[in-house]
């Protein structure tokens, strides 16, 4: 049936954009450094012992360093509407569009529920979803945090 807004009325959109945020634990030696090995395998028990800590070394978005910049750039024209679906299924976040909002935002992933309206930041509980709409109406560079 579509989008709608807290109103019932339709909402269209011209692309979507999922993002995964991850985070990584990579074991470090006793200098610092972070470390290589040659198998998965091999890091098995460095890395689940990084793990029980907590604490993640690095956070990245959609598996790597960079993800969504240079050709990952997530890209629109001015006009477009876009529909960017975050997850994260470990920590809360609160991902933001830098030189843009949310003009509607469904928590919890849940599109069933009537969206919010105009949320500059977008709380996502660990485990759980969210979606945001935004129509870009000036050109420029948005960065996406």
């Amino acid at each position: 049936d579509g989008l709608k807004d807290q109103d019932g009325k339709p909402l269209h959109y011209d692309k979507v954009y999922t993002i995964g945020e991850f985070d990584l634990y990579i074991p470090k030696d006793a200098d610092g450094k972070y470390k290589e090995y040659e198998t998965a395998l091999e890091s098995y028990g460095d890395t689940t012992e990084v793990m029980r800590g907590l604490i993640p070394s690095h956070v990245v978005f959609n598996g790597k360093v960079g993800a969504l910049t240079g050709e990952g750039a997530l890209k629109a024209k001015v006009g477009e509407s876009v529909l960017f679906v975050h997850s994260q299924c470990n920590r809360d976040t609160r991902p933001h569009l830098i030189g843009g909002h949310a003009d509607w935002f469904w928590d919890y992933g849940k599109f069933n529920n009537p969206p919010l309206r105009d949320l500059e930041t977008w709380f996502i509980p660990g485990g759980t979803a969210g979606a945001a709409f935004y129509t870009f109406e000036q050109p420029g560079i948005y960065a996406y945090v």
